[in-house]
């Protein structure tokens, strides 16, 4: 029996990777923070960026931050590899309320504002959301498999979900 060898690439904060299959996404501790995963499973390639908020509003060159700037660029990237946003399918994970703030900042209020853009950009792009673990009050560590498109999801003291 052969044993395949399945390499896994760490996505960290602000930070995107796109990979061929049979290789795997990894991102570690999501709170506020969203885990956006693209995947065409025809070109064989599967993108994760990590995005720390909504929208890029200073024309930041760290494009990967934010959900408006950054998951435009992996699609473009993931075009330039063979990937069609016809194809495309995507998944999200992350935006939680980490902290219960008191008063009127919407600090509290960044993982739902993160979730908000995410979808919005998705919309724009045209590519189907089709799987999502939002929210809620609790971080999240995401594995993407690029051979079938699970996203799994371990929080702590919580069952591994795959969506």
């Amino acid at each position: 029996m052969k044993t395949i060898v399945r390499k896994t690439v760490d996505v960290g904060i602000s930070d995107m990777k796109i990979i061929h299959v049979p290789e795997m996404l990894i991102s570690y501790a999501l709170g506020s923070c969203v885990g956006i995963c693209i995947i065409d499973k025809i070109a064989q390639i599967a993108g994760m960026v990590h995005i720390l908020l909504p929208y890029n509003k200073n024309a930041d060159k760290d494009i990967f931050k934010y959900a408006d700037t950054g998951i435009p660029e992996m699609v473009r990237q993931m075009e330039r590899l063979g990937g069609l946003k016809t194809r495309m399918t995507a998944k999200i994970a992350g935006g939680a309320k980490m902290f219960d703030i008191k008063g009127s900042t919407t600090i509290g209020s960044i993982g739902d504002r993160n979730v908000e853009a995410a979808k919005e950009t998705l919309k724009e792009l045209k590519i189907k959301l089709i799987a999502e673990d939002v929210g809620k009050n609790y971080g999240r560590t995401i594995i993407f498999d690029s051979i079938s498109g699970d996203l799994m999801i371990k929080s702590f003291g919580k069952e591994i979900k795959v969506i």
